[in-house]
């Protein structure tokens, strides 16, 4: 299934590490949501600079498409859910704290890059295993990131069967924002002829 598994798991663990940093930096900083907002602000311009201002060809227009459709897809969950009462957001004065859409856009880059990496460790890089690794990796790993930043307080939800503070509703929905997303750029990829590695 896996062609190198040394770097498979390097990647991964690779990937737990930034996770868990970026867990502390949101929990670290919940109270402070403008300026939280400005720091994932600048990692995205600098992850926009480097793939895609940068580079002199194979420019990665993909990137942005994928942020702004993940940024717009997380803030509708978000304000139904708060408005709704199925989770709520502590140490803010507002219901939905300013950095909300640019943690939402940097989990599709997260997410992306990594899948980016991985593909091409796989023995067989079908569309079905590409599939495969999108859900198992969009299940399993933003979860991880909100028991980091539930466990510091940074919010709560209300819905039931929890697992260490994460509901089976919010693996359902964080898979389903995920794969609609990459749906749609599945089906960019297929009607303009773009090469991606991930999508197509």
């Amino acid at each position: 299934m896996i062609t190198n598994k040394k770097k498979f798991f390097k990647e991964i663990l690779k990937a737990i590490n930034k996770l868990i940093i970026a867990g502390i930096l949101i929990g670290v900083l919940k109270q402070y949501d403008a300026i939280l907002a400005g720091i994932l602000i600048l990692k995205i311009a600098h992850n926009v600079y480097k793939e895609i201002i940068l580079p002199k060809s194979n420019k990665n227009w993909l990137l942005i498409a994928g942020m702004l459709l993940t940024g717009f897809g997380g803030i509708v969950g978000e304000t139904w859910g708060v408005a709704n009462g199925y989770w709520e957001y502590h140490k803010v004065t507002r219901e939905l704290p300013l950095w909300l859409p640019f943690a939402w856009m940097l989990a599709f880059h997260y997410l992306y890059k990594l899948e980016r990496n991985l593909i091409p460790l796989l023995k067989k890089q079908t569309q079905k295993n590409k599939i495969l690794l999108a859900i198992v990796l969009a299940l399993i790993l933003p979860a991880f990131g909100e028991v980091i930043t539930i466990k510091l307080g940074v919010w709560t939800y209300y819905w039931p069967y929890q697992l260490l503070g994460v509901p089976l509703y919010a693996f359902i929905c964080l898979v389903f924002v995920h794969m609609l997303v990459y749906t749609l750029l599945h089906l960019i990829c297929k009607k303009y002829k773009i090469e991606d590695v991930v999508f197509n």
